[in-house]
């Protein structure tokens, strides 16, 4: 079986490919309630997930990444990980810190591409579909269960009918956002560049707009240019999903990770801190501390300096002045000069 798979990516993507379809056999009732006009998504689902796994694999073997998810699996149990979980997956509490416009426009953003995908797959999948028995009961099907019965002219259907209008609304409202900040912000537009950062708001903007425009087309013009534009909206979509992997959007699908590598903080952290070797506040765990000068040696890159300490051993303020010593010649790191705040304003 080891043999039979070119590499781990092969036999990840293969395994993934064959559940999927499997689901699909059963969630759909035998592919009878496969919708054909969602073909295009499926093959670009497909493409999107080779995709995904072979950026994660990739970043999940570099040594630093691979040391972190491990201990952080070994820490999942933990007693915070519920909460971290809901403050980094579901809240983004920890982009509260920076302001709330920046948290509503993270909130919209990421629930908006959530529950998007949350509607989309299983409906190109076969997963959840509609049938209706009459003309005002529709029956709610998930993966081959009849789930509950609906007014067809009720409330939860019209959330069932409309949450990609909606979820639309509240991407074009991120995206808004994110583009107002990005180039009113002198600093942050020093920091962007056109093709990773501006480019996926742009594609995010595309699909939604283009989305709202079939709803728009099958109310107010009785289906007129719906074909044109469900070709547009379906390449726009296809394209993204094969461009997230490799542009800034994969940290969407990666986002759970954070929740491993903050266990492994924290953790470590209650054991023991690791006290900086010029000014001897600690600064990060002493786990961590070893872990960083472990891999870089494994990696053949030794920063030990000839005061007798490792780079990795100084916490940021004398690191910084640490190397200011070393283009100077003058002991800067020794100095006891606190640093000033280098976001102040004014």
């Amino acid at each position: 079986m080891i043999q039979l798979f070119a590499s781990r990516f092969a036999k990840l993507y293969f395994s993934t490919v064959v559940i999927i379809i499997i689901a699909m056999y059963f969630g759909s009732r035998f592919f009878t309630h496969i919708d054909l006009a969602l073909y295009g998504y499926m093959v670009g689902t497909f493409v999107f997930i080779g995709g995904l796994f072979y950026r994660f694999i990739a970043w999940a073997e570099r040594p630093p990444t691979k040391l972190i998810i491990k201990k952080g699996i070994r820490l999942l149990f933990r007693k915070s990980t519920p909460k971290t979980s809901l403050e980094h997956l579901a809240t983004y509490r920890f982009i509260w810190n920076r302001g709330f416009y920046r948290w509503t426009q993270h909130v919209l953003l990421g629930w908006g591409c959530i529950i998007s995908a949350f509607v989309t797959f299983p409906l190109v999948f076969g997963w959840m579909y509609f049938t209706m028995e009459d003309n005002k009961t529709y029956t709610v099907v998930g993966f081959g269960i009849n789930l509950m019965k609906i007014d067809a002219e009720g409330w939860i259907a019209f959330l069932f009918f409309n949450a990609l209008n909606i979820t639309a609304f509240m991407v074009i409202a991120g995206v808004c956002m994110a583009l107002y900040r990005r180039i009113g912000h002198m600093q942050a537009r020093a920091e962007q560049s056109f093709v990773y950062d501006f480019l996926p708001l742009y594609l995010l903007l595309f699909i939604s707009i283009t989305g709202l425009m079939l709803t728009g087309s099958n109310i107010f013009l009785h289906g007129w240019g719906h074909p044109v534009i469900t070709v547009i909206h379906q390449w726009s979509v296809i394209i993204t999903l094969i461009y997230i992997p490799f542009g800034k959007l994969a940290h969407i699908p990666f986002r759970p990770m954070s929740v491993l590598a903050k266990n492994y903080r924290e953790h470590y952290a209650e054991e023991q801190m690791k006290a900086c070797k010029v000014c001897g506040a600690g600064f990060v765990s002493l786990e961590q501390s070893n872990d960083v000068i472990q891999v870089l040696n494994n990696n053949q890159l030794s920063f030990d300096m000839k005061e007798g300490f490792n780079l990795a051993e100084l916490c940021l303020p004398c690191k910084r002045k640490y190397r200011m010593s070393r283009f100077t010649g003058i002991q800067t790191h020794e100095l006891r000069v606190k640093e000033a705040n280098q976001n102040a304003k004014g």
